[in-house]
């Protein structure tokens, strides 16, 4: 059936399958998770990574992790309260819970988010070398200087101490209202010591989607560690953070001396255990909540690149970037989306135009070409030469016809990870029955438009099949399309669908143009003929 296609053929059909295809086996094997054009390869032996690859001492290669911490339950000891999340530091010095309150990040049960796993490695935990250190300082509780804050306009500052046989622990930090903190870890005498970032909250991660561990280090590279992927121990320095986190939310410790070393281990799972080998003073900062770009811009412009879309990080962060800019104006992601789908359709309009045109023109001349593929059927060389020449006396680019769906496949996938990724678009409505434009249509309603519109803008779209068996292949393509489109998020069905409808409007220019050409030529003919 295939080789009866003219090459443009092929390639629309080619396309078509390849966007099932990749959607298809992507959602059933999410792909592994890849470093941006700067990022470096992840590092799994005992060598450290850092600025111009420079080599520092390593951090003790024979530490070995304490399993036993990542599940105990401990008292809590001071409650951070704001309106917008609940913290608790329990009595080893740890963030035993951060609850979020907002309705939009709340589980699909009506539950709370809660961004500190139970069953997971919790953050700002202190592990001693020294075993017998180290078994002490499990046992020893902390004590604080306040059982409880609240935290409004000014920030609160909490005292940790804990007082071992040989040296005494402090911990003090200040909390600000808008999740980040200050802090800042002293040891009254020397002792090798870790600093545990803890391991990812574990809400809810869709497929798809990345969750693990990043180091960001050096001039702009990162590293992500999936869960599952840990293959063994790495050493980074020159680090600017370090982010333990999963599709909308992170735990994550900035503002590092350079010369700090960070590593990154395999729990039992394959999971990313992160932690710092800490001097005896150390000042840092550290942030739990939503991956949310404004505030984090707000708190740290580093912090922004805790923000990861995945494999296409490098084409969903500028589509971001636009489409916050556009929600500033309109004031709902929704229209924000509508006015993206409208920028970006005037950007490739050049190029789209031009191949609607170049499909029109082979439709006219596609009785010309079939008189040369009958007249040539026993010289296919000939014939293809024969075939090329008539494309290029009329201006026709077989490949142009393309070049709508090529172009805008590229922002689909953009556009796909900014809405399985950014919690700015949890809770986000759009109007009537679209409350959430991160998840599903329940009503179906928008995969329905998008089919509809797809199949109408095929049946105006010119074709010029050969064999009726081939067309009716190619026309369920929407209907292929509409299937995968049901569970999407609403808001990248909505922009499939309004760029359906920019599509079809453009065609139907396109369309009434080159009929009004062909009815003027029609009437010059008649004219000639009468004279």
């Amino acid at each position: 059936m295939f080789d009866k296609l003219t090459s443009n053929q092929r390639l629309l059909v080619a396309v078509g399958l390849s966007f099932v295809f990749f959607i298809g086996y992507t959602t059933i094997f999410p792909p592994k998770p890849v470093s941006s054009e700067n990022n470096a390869t992840k590092q799994t032996s005992s060598a450290s990574v850092g600025v111009k690859e420079k080599t520092v001492v390593v951090a003790d290669p024979s530490a070995k992790l304490d399993n036993t911490l990542t599940t105990g339950a401990k008292e809590g000891l001071v409650t951070v309260k704001s309106a917008d999340f609940i913290l608790t530091l329990d009595t080893l010095g740890r963030i035993s819970s951060n609850i979020l309150l907002e309705k939009k990040y709340d589980k699909a049960e009506g539950q709370h988010a809660e961004l500190i796993d139970a069953n997971s490695v919790k953050p700002l935990l202190v592990r001693f070398a020294d075993s017998a250190l180290n078994d002490e300082a499990t046992k020893v509780p902390y004590t604080a200087n306040v059982s409880s804050i609240i935290l409004d306009e000014k920030p609160q500052t909490i005292v940790l101490t804990q007082q071992l046989s040989k040296l005494t622990v402090t911990k003090t930090f200040t909390f600000y209202k808008d999740g980040h903190y200050d802090m800042k870890v002293g040891l009254s005498n020397e002792a090798r010591y870790y600093l545990d970032l803890g391991q990812r909250p574990k809400i809810e991660t869709k497929m798809m989607t990345v969750a693990g561990a990043m180091v960001y280090y050096g001039e702009g590279k990162t590293t992500i560690f999936q869960d599952g992927d840990v293959e063994g121990r790495s050493t980074f320095t020159d680090v600017h953070l370090i982010s333990a986190f999963d599709q909308y939310f992170a735990n994550i410790l900035y503002g590092f001396d350079k010369n700090l070393n960070v590593l990154v281990d395999r729990d039992t799972n394959g999971d990313a255990r992160t932690y710092i080998d800490a001097p005896k003073e150390m000042i840092l900062h550290g942030y739990s909540g939503p991956k949310t770009f404004a505030t984090l811009k707000s708190i740290d412009p580093v912090l922004v690149n805790a923000i990861e879309y995945g494999w296409f990080t490098f084409a969903s962060r500028p589509l971001f970037a636009v489409l916050a800019w556009l929600n500033s104006i309109f004031g709902n992601w929704g229209w924000a989306i509508i006015g993206l789908t409208a920028l970006v359709r005037f950007v490739l309009y050049p190029l789209t135009h031009k191949g609607m045109v170049s499909m029109q023109k082979i439709k006219q001349i596609s009785p010309k070409i079939k008189e040369l593929q009958t007249k040539y059927k026993g010289d296919p060389q000939r014939m293809n030469a024969a075939v090329m020449e008539m494309y290029k006396k009329h201006g026709a680019n077989p490949l142009g016809g393309c070049l709508p769906m090529l172009l805008q496949i590229p922002v689909f996938f953009a556009m796909y990870r900014v809405f399985l990724n950014a919690p700015e678009l949890q809770g986000a409505p759009w109007i009537l029955w679209v409350q959430d434009l991160s998840r599903m249509d329940h009503l179906f309603i928008l995969p329905l438009l998008m089919g509809a519109t797809m199949y109408y803008q095929q049946k105006i779209t010119p074709s010029n099949f050969t064999d009726p068996l081939q067309e009716k292949v190619f026309k369920f393509l929407p209907v292929i399309f509409t299937f995968f489109f049901v569970t999407f998020p609403a808001g990248l069905v909505l922009y499939w669908f309004v760029n359906n409808l920019f599509s079809i409007a453009q065609q139907f220019l396109v369309n009434k143009q080159f009929a009004a050409a062909e009815a003027i030529v029609a009437k010059s003919e008649l004219e000639k003929k009468d004279d």
